[in-house]
Order: C-alpha cells, then sequence, then structure tokens
C-alpha cells in the first residue's frame, strides 16, 4: 500500500514537471537529429560563436552545437531535464552551459544565434523580446516547426525557419 501511493506521488511530480513548462513555452519534446543539423546548418555559426537554446531539453541539440565549436547556453525550466543535460554535457562542459531557469528572464544581448522550438503563441513574444533585447550586432534565430506571424523567415530547411535580426 506505502509503495502504490510512493509510485502515484513520483508519478504525480513527475506529471507536473513536465507539463507545467507550457505555462513558459513549450513542453519537452526532443528535436528529432535532422531537425537539430538543417538548426545548425541554417545558423552557420563559427567556432567560438555563442548560441542560446531556450528550452534545452536533454541537451542534445547543445552537444552537437558544442562539438562544432560553438559556445552554447542551454536555458531549461523542468529540474529533471536539467540533471540529464548537465551529466549529458559533461564531456563537452567548457563550451557548455545549462542555466535552470525561466529563458523569458534571460539576457540574450550575448547571443549570435537562438534556437528554439516553442508553440505558436510564443513566437510573436520571442521576437519581440530578441527585438528589445539584441541591439547592434545581428542575431539569427532558428525556430523548429513553428513561424513568427507576420514575419517572413530568411530560409527554411526541412522544418527549420531561420530569422535574422
Amino acid at each position: 500500500m506505502i509503495i502504490i501511493a510512493l509510485l502515484w506521488i513520483v508519478l504525480a511530480v513527475l506529471f507536473f514537471v513536465f507539463t507545467f513548462v507550457v505555462l513558459f513555452g513549450a513542453p519537452y519534446v526532443p528535436t528529432l537529429a535532422a531537425q537539430r543539423k538543417n538548426a545548425l546548418d541554417l545558423l552557420d555559426l563559427k567556432p567560438g560563436q555563442t548560441m542560446y537554446e531556450l528550452g534545452s531539453g536533454d541537451g542534445t541539440l547543445l552537444i552537437e552545437a558544442a562539438k562544432r565549436g560553438i559556445k552554447v547556453v542551454g536555458y531549461e525550466l523542468n529540474p529533471i531535464l536539467v540533471m540529464v543535460s548537465r551529466y549529458r554535457t559533461r564531456k563537452v562542459s567548457k563550451q557548455v552551459s545549462i542555466v535552470w531557469g525561466n529563458f523569458w528572464k534571460a539576457d540574450l544581448s550575448q547571443a549570435d544565434a537562438v534556437f528554439v522550438f516553442l508553440l505558436d503563441n510564443y513566437m510573436k513574444k520571442l521576437d519581440a523580446k530578441i527585438k528589445r533585447e539584441h541591439k547592434g550586432s545581428s542575431l539569427k534565430l532558428a525556430s523548429h516547426a513553428f513561424t513568427i506571424a507576420d514575419k517572413q523567415p530568411a530560409k527554411k530547411l526541412g522544418a527549420v525557419y531561420l530569422y535574422i535580426y
């Protein structure tokens, strides 16, 4: 009886941790290998440049970007995924920083590029945030699957859209 009660508590906590993030962006859905490659190819960052992934999930894209010599900062709200991604990125930890926190509070002014897999209703808000915070140098935004209403992407590769600011 106690084991069943503990199991229900664990399941409830997991359900909460993996679903409450929808209030801030999107649920955890891994980006497929083809889309990760397309995003990194579209962003065309050089070694030493910095990419932010807003909602970095399990860290897979962070690892692939770091292997290309890109400095990456991942923002993730789910504490379980933060632990998973910190463990998974340990071999490239000099290139990767993972922040447990709300990316809406992140300062994007130091980013050369941003990758997101957000829901449609948050893309316009992200567009406004980038315009507000990233003045001066250019910034590239790669969005998997979702577009910014009333804004034409510079390029599209597979299901990834590229915007340039």
